[in-house]
């Protein structure tokens, strides 16, 4: 119905899907200073937000009444639109382009999504509006362009979907280091393909699936699948205060590593006596638990005397905003080189060992300590790769950036 001065829409006799573009068309044949008035059974909220998504500051949203039976808003046309219409591909007021797909041609709309994206630059976004979830366009542009987009929902349903596809910038692809340390749940992804997020937690996903010969759009899929089906809670270390995190490693993986040490020399030791005759590659995986014990002994050693203290010393400079002054002329970015290459020479052993003991396989004649020995190594292995991670990926990279601010 309609008076002299506005246009009523009674949302609830239009048919639904035709709903939100009546209200859409509606204000876009309005001028400056002229309104109509939304008349429905529920809050019309989301209209609001997708009013100003696609047009910006340029209009007033009035509750006349509000429930519990009715609402009514009166929207008034504050400005002259300033988005530029060229069908259903239009440029909002964010920049964004918009992509009306129920206008477009049905053979016609992934074809013009893929256009619109691949015509963006790092930063830029296109804004997809459906009227159901366009989730099978995410797999596609995931199997065909890769993980160089994001993919935000900026309205679920039930009747409309506004998805924000952002395209990321030129270099800022996570690394593999990056993304464990964001959200742990993904390491078990790493740990199924081989992929090394501690020591070799520097490469991306699609730098290390090339060096390894995997498909890098199976890996991304179950790594985003991994964020959409956890359930639980996930200890998100990234979060931790440092000096809380330095004591952590310490309590729980220098502790570990300390208890289980001894006991893999002895069994290393017992097995390649007992079996090294029929199974001459346990005397160099024996070998490799000599070196991997003097390594991390030493290491950790160093680490919770110099420099777990030197992190806390530079949290609570930070914290205090007291000067700052290093004890002799080593960074602590110099100390956390020569820790990562300890990382790296005990990862390596790990990596021979997996290759001298065909990854754990386990002869016809192995006896029980014999197996025990390999359940053990790749427990210990397990808990390795969280201890370098949290080190490599967490601490002691934003220590270096904290200590970058105090000189």
């Amino acid at each position: 119905m309609q008076t002299a001065q506005e246009t009523v829409i009674n949302v609830q006799e239009i048919e639904p899907r035709l709903r939100h573009l009546t209200i859409f068309q509606t204000f876009d044949s309005l001028k400056p200073g002229e309104s109509f008035i939304i008349h429905n059974n529920h809050d019309p909220r989301p209209v609001y937000f997708q009013l100003k998504e696609m047009h910006g500051d340029i209009f007033a949203w009035e509750y006349l009444e509000q429930g519990p039976q009715w609402w009514d808003i009166r929207v008034t046309k504050t400005a002259a639109d300033r988005q530029v219409s060229i069908g259903p591909v239009y440029k909002n007021t964010q920049n964004d382009t918009v992509i009306n797909v129920p206008q477009i041609e049905p053979k016609l709309k992934h074809v013009t999504i893929f256009n619109v994206f691949d015509e963006l630059k790092g930063g830029e976004s296109l804004i997809i509006h459906n009227d159901h979830d366009p989730k099978p366009v995410y797999y596609q542009l995931l199997n065909e362009r890769g993980d160089i987009f994001t993919w935000q929902y900026l309205e679920q349903g039930p009747q409309w979907w506004d998805i924000r596809v952002t395209r990321k910038m030129e270099g800022s692809e996570e690394t593999v280091g990056q993304i464990a340390a964001k959200d742990l749940r993904k390491a078990e992804v790493f740990k199924k393909y081989g992929i090394d997020f501690c020591c070799g937690g520097k490469k991306t996903v699609r730098e290390v699936c090339m060096e390894k010969g995997l498909d890098a759009t199976k890996v991304e899929h179950e790594l985003q699948q991994t964020a959409q089906n956890a359930t639980g809670s996930n200890m998100n270390f990234n979060e931790w205060n440092l000096d809380f995190l330095a004591d952590y490693v310490v309590n729980t993986h220098h502790h570990y590593a300390l208890k289980y040490l001894p006991e893999l020399r002895g069994y290393a030791l017992k097995v390649a006596q007992v079996h090294g005759a029929h199974h001459p590659e346990l005397l160099p995986i024996q070998q490799l638990i000599e070196e991997i014990n003097e390594e991390l002994t030493d290491h950790m050693t160093a680490e919770e005397k110099v420099l777990f203290p030197l992190v806390k010393k530079i949290v609570q400079t930070k914290n205090s905003n007291l000067p700052y002054s290093r004890e002799g002329n080593e960074s602590f970015a110099s100390m956390v080189d020569q820790m990562e290459k300890e990382h790296d020479s005990v990862g390596r052993a790990f990596e021979e060992i997996h290759k001298l003991s065909n990854n754990f396989a386990i002869p016809e004649d192995a006896c029980t300590t014999y197996k025990l020995f390999y359940k053990m190594i790749q427990e210990f292995e397990d808990d390795l790769h969280i201890h370098i991670h949290l080190e490599n990926n967490i601490l002691f990279p934003k220590t270096v950036e904290i200590e970058k601010t105090l000189a």
